[in-house]
């Protein structure tokens, strides 16, 4: 039987990748032992891998298929295919931004301050490229964690660190210079194996459905009976993704409607509808929308 191989973050975007693909239609059953988990898929392998070599993995081979941030792709400089970006849980969450950071009394205020300056990161190939581009010769080194205490404990002139609140920045009683990179994790493929028929239709087919489940997350499907008196006005408030679904009521002058929509907005929705003539109201959740 033929199947893909599937490389799995493990990590920070470990959790929300396996909710995703559950709102996709896959089921994914983690072993805290093992670094295959099960997924109710015969035609799909999966391995665990870190998020920062997943994409040379792909680009050897290893996996036909992975997901990772876009920061790692750059970083090592991969030669893959970003088949897809996937924007995690974007209704509640900031994109993770990799930023220069300083100690809050430190005399550095921009990036040309820089020149000279000790800057400790995980991401060096990238740091040392974005500085070079902009000639300001710094010295960069490689931190394997708890980066922040660097500059805290005098080893760095500052760092480039990722965030997405900056919480545990201001926390430390650092300050952001600026920002180098927002970085969004994206499904990428193999070029072997995207040039392959079979393989390629069953990537787009993952890329598809992720992006359906993505699309759906804060969205809900609302539905309701009008009177024919009160239609116009209520659709006249009633947003929707292209226009609202109409159809009538058999043997009645009354029309139920049915529309997808925001779900902060239904509070807000809901008593105006009331107001209009809407009756039986309901809301429904929604796992795709394609």
């Amino acid at each position: 039987m033929k199947f893909i191989k599937l490389g799995l973050p493990k990590g920070s975007l470990e959790k929300a990748t396996i909710e995703l693909f559950k709102k996709s239609g896959w089921n994914i059953v983690m072993n805290a032992r093992s670094y295959f988990p099960f997924i109710d898929d015969d035609e799909i392998r999966c391995t665990m891998a870190r998020a920062q070599e997943m994409s040379r993995f792909v680009e050897r081979g290893i996996f036909d298929v992975g997901l990772t941030g876009k920061d790692w792709i750059l970083e090592n400089g991969s030669d893959v295919v970003m088949v897809k970006e996937l924007i995690y849980s974007k209704a509640t969450q900031n994109p993770a931004r990799w930023v220069l950071v300083v100690a809050e009394d430190s005399p550095i205020k921009s990036i040309e301050d820089c020149r000279g300056k000790k800057i400790y990161t995980e991401l060096v190939n990238f740091t040392t490229a974005y500085f070079l581009e902009r000639n300001i010769p710094v010295e960069v080194e490689f931190s394997w964690g708890a980066t922040e205490a660097k500059i805290v404990e005098g080893l760095a002139d500052a760092i480039v660190e990722v965030t997405e609140t900056g919480t545990t920045i201001k926390a430390n009683r650092l300050r952001i210079v600026d920002e180098l990179m927002v970085t969004t994790p994206y499904l990428i493929a193999n070029k072997n194996a995207w040039n392959d028929t079979w393989k390629r239709e069953k990537i787009e087919q993952i890329a598809m459905l992720l992006e359906a489940a993505l699309n759906a997350e804060g969205m809900v499907g609302l539905k309701m009976n009008v009177p024919k008196k009160a239609l116009e006005s209520v659709v006249n408030i009633l947003p929707s993704l292209n226009a609202p679904t109409i159809a009538n009521l058999y043997g009645t002058d009354w029309f139920s409607v049915e529309t997808v929509i925001s779900e902060k907005e239904v509070r807000r929705l809901i008593p105006q509808l009331i107001k209009k003539g809407a009756e039986g109201i309901i809301e429904y959740p929604l796992y795709k929308i394609i």
